[in-house]
């Protein structure tokens, strides 16, 4: 069996697509999950984390703001504390840049004297809340590589919120220097989309289809 997966259309808040191929010894293949009818927004999953400024934050704190959907309370998973949401101290110039990108925004609505020569898609864009995002990188943390600013905060996404994103439980802690950090959650498949595949081979192996 084999096709091309979008996160996104199973629950995920984030349009990551990735060839799947499984591959069994009986003469039937595994039937493919099927597809959510509801798309999970980056809102959906990020808005109960401390609105945090460039340069706060600690590794662990206690949750400053209670979950307010389905998505935040089943990652939160019982967790007693909210670790790894530390936002990026960034330069004032960087600062300076992301300040002038509105809502929804992105690099063409910086002067061109502010333009860097960034190639990556999306540099300085803000993330559309109510939409998925991007699928996430190994460098979140950094503004002029892709899509990764906050919806309206002027810093890029913690390693907390792109771990929301990628659909890691809040029990998982992040160990080791940032970089680590970030490579443990941008190169994840995540870890929703793998249950979903997980539970298909499961049924086959027993016998029974979804």
């Amino acid at each position: 069996t084999m096709g091309v997966l979008n996160a996104a259309d199973y629950g995920i808040p984030q349009n990551r697509r990735r060839a799947i191929i499984i591959g069994t010894l009986s003469n039937s293949g595994v039937l493919l999950p099927k597809k959510n009818l509801k798309k999970t927004t980056i809102w959906d999953a990020i808005s109960d984390l401390a609105y945090l400024e460039s340069g706060e934050g600690m590794f662990e704190q206690p949750y400053r703001i209670n979950p307010h959907t389905e998505y935040q309370r089943a990652l939160r998973d019982e967790s007693q504390s909210l670790y790894n949401h530390i936002a990026t101290n960034h330069s004032v110039k960087a600062i300076t840049r992301m300040h002038m990108v509105p809502e929804n925004g992105g690099r063409e609505d910086l002067p061109k004297s502010e333009l860097t020569k960034s190639i990556y898609s999306g540099t300085w864009g803000r993330m559309i809340k109510e939409e998925q995002s991007v699928t996430i990188t190994t460098r979140f943390d950094t503004p002029s590589s892709g899509r990764f600013t906050h919806p309206f905060l002027d810093r890029a996404i913690t390693v907390r919120e792109a771990a929301r994103i990628q659909s890691f439980s809040d029990k998982i802690i992040f160990w080791g220097p940032k970089t680590s950090q970030m490579k443990q959650v941008g190169n994840a498949v995540p870890p929703l989309l793998a249950r979903k595949i997980s539970q298909q081979i499961i049924s086959h192996a027993k016998g029974v289809t979804d």
